[in-house]
């Protein structure tokens, strides 16, 4: 599909202290891990690739074409950074996994004839409902 050790050295890192509760500790470490990947400049992919990731991550990515993930899950840096290396690779190869085309199929003649008996059953059923012509 792609080569995962080209891409891993086209990602950016950045560690910034995470917020939420934690103490002093929280206000001196930066253990929170932001993961920078520009799609346009990237060399791992074809341009047919990049286009479908485009589309399916286009709510994800900035103007300029950046992909940016966060984790602050843990108090270590370092399982921050796996994690979000996880993360990120399993997202492009979710969004790089064809779609099957959905065939469509036939109603089975019984459901049909069921309908049918059922839709007769219910206006006769109406039909006898109202006053017999007497002429």
């Amino acid at each position: 599909m792609f080569n995962e050790e080209a891409l891993l050295k086209e990602l950016t890192f950045k560690a910034i202290r995470s917020s939420g509760s934690g103490g002093q500790h929280v206000n001196k470490v930066a253990s929170k891990v932001e993961l920078f990947f520009n799609l346009n400049t990237s060399e791992v992919f074809d341009d047919k690739q990049k286009n479908t990731l485009q589309e399916k991550l286009q709510n994800r990515l900035t103007k300029d074409g950046v992909l940016i993930l966060q984790c602050g899950e843990s108090r270590s840096q370092h399982k921050n950074k796996i994690i979000v290396i996880k993360r990120f690779l399993e997202l492009l190869k979710n969004a790089l996994v064809k779609e099957k085309k959905r065939v469509p199929t036939k109603i089975p003649r019984a459901v049909i004839r069921k309908r049918l008996k059922n839709k007769k059953y219910r206006s006769e059923k109406k039909a006898n409902r109202k006053k017999p012509d007497i002429d």
